[in-house]
């Protein structure tokens, strides 16, 4: 149950922030946010406020914020259609009634000749039946159109994402992943808080009990300067070192109190899973040490997000030119699982967890695939370029062929999950 409710908070958390970038961006632009919704398929929950749909979906598998212009708009009223038209206070259309008329007897009926929903925001026609009088009416810039007693809000071109600079179309569109970089940002700024910084130098942090390290005589604050020949002056040239020597007898000088103390470890031999199956590392059983400060925790919230950034793009680097295969890539069950294994290690663990994740979400949204930031990031770039933009049916057939692939992909890594749950 804990490893339930952990999943659902950080997946929750993950998408809210990422799709909260997009709302406030959509909104701050002028943009008419028509749903915001965390994951997909059928509604559970939903609630109207500010304009804008607010919806919880059936399957944990993303979110959405769905702006007016990004897809064709809904209703197009089209010469013939007749429609029942209910007015404000104004005067001027508010609702526009486009089936079930005879529910709405209030509603005068038009048949349309000309509706200008994007500019003008005026509708023209006749009564039925009768075209001897055109009749002329203005449309509020907030009317809804009810269908199947559903109401939804037109959008005037400039509310539309089309309509806006290509500026403000970038900056919606990298909101969301940047939202994700900042979240890693003060999660390790949290964890820096409460556990403090990790030091630069190769300091030690708790001694694990029975382990190589307590045996050879480490203790809490020893610092490590160096190892047979080598001068060491940071952690992670220490733990290179070691993970490159198991079971194999190590000189180092350590620093305690101010006086140099030469010790001798074993690394125990240990098989982790690597880029090519099994190998065999060097582990001391020592954790590095950690210091609290107000510079050192703001350091530690950069530099922690830029490294990880750093590792999770090489790590893309060498799936995409094949060095890591398919295989390794997990998806919602995978990744439930590994949370599962990380929440028994603590709630320390579960928020660096969190974070990682949130860096990783932020950097896959950003690869330039259709459907996904990156994808229509890159068509704006293509905008800014040639000066006009790609054709919208286009750029439509591209998005929903490459969704069409995601989702195949999505269920291929899925299945692969289970898989490995029962080997």
């Amino acid at each position: 149950m804990n490893t339930v409710i952990a999943f659902i908070f950080m997946f929750g958390l993950l998408v809210f922030i990422h799709e909260w970038g997009h709302l406030i961006f959509a909104k701050r632009a002028g943009m008419l946010a028509r749903e915001f919704a965390i994951g997909f398929g059928p509604k559970i929950f939903a609630f109207t406020r500010n304009e804008t749909v607010y919806t919880i979906r059936l399957l944990p598998v993303g979110g959405y914020v769905r702006v007016a212009g990004e897809d064709p708009e809904i209703i197009d009223l089209k010469p013939g259609y007749h429609v029942g038209l209910e007015f404000n206070e104004q005067g001027k259309v508010n609702r526009i009634i486009v089936d079930n008329k005879s529910k709405h007897p209030h509603a005068r009926i038009v048949e349309i000749e000309h509706a200008d929903l994007d500019h003008r925001l005026v509708i023209e026609g006749y009564e039925p039946d009768e075209h001897d009088e055109k009749l002329h009416f203005e449309v509020d810039r907030k009317a809804f159109f009810v269908m199947e007693e559903k109401e939804t809000q037109i959008a005037p071109y400039d509310r539309q994402f089309a309509s806006k600079s290509i500026g403000k179309r970038a900056m919606q569109l990298f909101a969301g992943p940047m939202m994700n970089f900042i979240l890693a940002m003060v999660i390790f700024f949290i964890l820096g808080l409460i556990q403090g910084a990790p030091v630069d130098e190769a300091k030690m942090g708790k001694i694990l009990e029975d382990s190589p390290a307590e045996t050879a005589g480490l203790q809490e604050n020893d610092e490590v300067i160096q190892i047979g020949d080598t001068s060491v002056s940071s952690w992670d040239e220490f733990t290179s070192i070691v993970r490159e020597n198991p079971g194999q007898e190590l000189d180092i000088v350590i620093e305690r109190n101010g006086e140099q103390l030469p010790l001798t470890v074993t690394p125990n031999a240990v098989e982790v899973e690597g880029v090519d199956g099994q190998e065999t590392i060097g582990q001391l059983g020592v954790n590095l040490a950690y210091e609290k400060s107000v510079l050192g925790t703001l350091k530690y919230g950069f530099t922690q997000t830029y490294d990880t950034t750093k590792l999770i793009l090489t790590n893309l680097a060498m799936l995409v030119t094949g060095q890591v295969p398919i295989d390794m890539l997990s998806g919602p069950v995978g990744i439930y699982d590994a949370t599962d294994q990380v929440v028994q290690t603590g709630f320390m663990n579960f928020l660096l967890w969190t974070a990682i994740l949130s860096i990783n979400l932020g950097i896959v949204n950003l690869v330039p695939l259709p459907a996904l930031d990156g994808g229509r990031l890159l068509f704006v770039g293509i905008e800014a370029i040639r000066g006009k933009p790609i054709a919208p049916e286009k750029e439509g057939i591209f998005h929903f062929v490459g969704f069409a692939l995601l989702m195949l992909l999505m269920i291929v890594v899925t299945w692969n999950d289970i898989q490995r749950l029962f080997l």
